[in-house]
């Protein structure tokens, strides 16, 4: 494999997307640890790998079946949170074989389950939670299935990148699942759901083009620039309930500066600075930080709590 194969098939794996799933994982093992102080590594360790697997067969998937919207993206409205890597569109990567690597990694994922499973006793939901992972994030843009293209990937992400992974690691680590997970796992559910949302609105001329019936092509930018402002503030009223609920308040301080980062997003909202294609770009970047800003808060919180 030659070096620039090589640089192109790590832009096509999308290493800093991985913290989004990766981040809420290794909360659930921390969350643990408080809880019940159990935390085995070689546990944590391998369910993050297998988290790693199932969103390198999403992100190969995606990129082979969103190939012609992508394409066609890039020559619209395209900003670097969107239209893809464009890895495919240059012909360094022959287009099937990022299809075949997203098979590949279906089944890495799906050994490293019967592993957890067999071989550390995780406990019986532990496969079908693998499953559902699976199912949410490989068919969020492959076919037949296509969420994405169906109004409801926006819901299914936030799903298996708020609650699931926060919640599987808790439960391969105790075997059940704290109450606690799941108010920790709404705001970051949220926070996702917005990445998503706004990273739809430079695509949305592409995708309108294509047929591809996100809620942004559903409903108009302008109406899903309120609907992110709504997340926006649930996320922060989820946030502090959920230090009701149990989390340490010593992440109410780590949480500040993400808070005003996302206040400011809220104000550039309202002013409707999704309209200029720069300020844009830097909304979906602050959006990402907002969603990383938040677990990771939650991380420090209980580590110090």
């Amino acid at each position: 494999m030659t070096m620039q194969r090589l640089k192109a098939w790590i832009e096509l794996s999308r290493p800093p997307f991985h913290t989004v799933g990766i981040f809420p994982f290794l909360l659930g093992g921390i969350i643990s640890k408080h809880l019940k102080s159990v935390l085995n590594l070689p546990i944590l360790l391998w369910g993050t790998l297998a988290v790693i697997f199932i969103m390198l067969a999403t992100y190969y998937s995606g990129e082979y079946f969103d190939y012609e919207t992508d394409t066609l993206s890039a020559k619209l409205e395209r900003n670097k949170f969107s239209g893809g890597t464009q890895v495919l569109q240059t012909g360094i990567i022959p287009r099937k074989h990022a299809l075949i690597a997203s098979y590949i990694s279906l089944i890495i994922a799906g050994i490293i389950g019967l592993l957890l499973f067999f071989y550390y006793k995780t406990g019986v939901y532990t496969i079908p939670l693998g499953i559902i992972g699976i199912v949410g994030g490989f068919f969020y843009s492959t076919k037949p299935v296509q969420w994405a293209y169906r109004g409801i990937g926006e819901t299914w992400i936030a799903f298996c990148y708020g609650w699931l992974p926060v919640a599987v690691s808790c439960y391969l680590q105790t075997g059940h699942i704290s109450p606690l997970v799941h108010w920790v796992s709404i705001p970051i559910a949220l926070t996702i759901f917005n990445v998503i949302l706004i990273n739809e609105f430079p695509d949305y001329p592409a995708d309108k083009i294509i047929g591809k019936k996100n809620l942004v092509v559903r409903f108009g930018r302008e109406r899903m620039a309120y609907l992110y402002i709504v997340m926006t503030i649930g996320t922060w009223i989820f946030y502090f309930l959920s230090v009701k609920a149990g989390v340490p308040k010593k992440a109410l301080f780590f949480f500040l500066p993400f808070f005003l980062l996302s206040f400011n997003l809220t104000v550039e909202m309202i002013k409707k600075d999704y309209k200029n294609r720069k300020k844009l770009e830097k909304i979906c970047a602050k959006t990402l930080i907002f969603n990383l800003g938040t677990t990771l808060s939650y991380i420090i919180g209980f580590i110090l709590g």
